[in-house]
């Protein structure tokens, strides 16, 4: 899958994380194309506590390790189809 995401608290305001089906991940600046569209999510993050509201999984809260302030609206994409 492909995480395209837009807003503050990440390295870059665009950026796509790629999650291989190894395990691995990878981030680059701005959109990487082509977007195969699976849904969209909006993620607050504050503190330990991420608020996140998905297209195909509705509402979910979960706690982190670490402290972070993010607002992001994102696109999951398919890597292939």
């Amino acid at each position: 899958m492909k995480y395209i995401e837009f807003g503050i608290g990440n390295r870059w305001l665009v950026r796509t994380e790629t999650e291989l089906e190894d395990g691995s991940e990878t981030e680059a600046r701005g959109i990487v194309r082509p977007i195969l569209y699976h849904s969209f999510y909006f993620r607050i993050w504050v503190g330990k506590t991420v608020w996140i509201w998905s297209s195909k999984e509705g509402f979910k809260k979960t706690a982190k390790s670490r402290h972070a302030f993010k607002l992001i609206f994102g696109i999951v994409s398919d890597l292939e189809r």
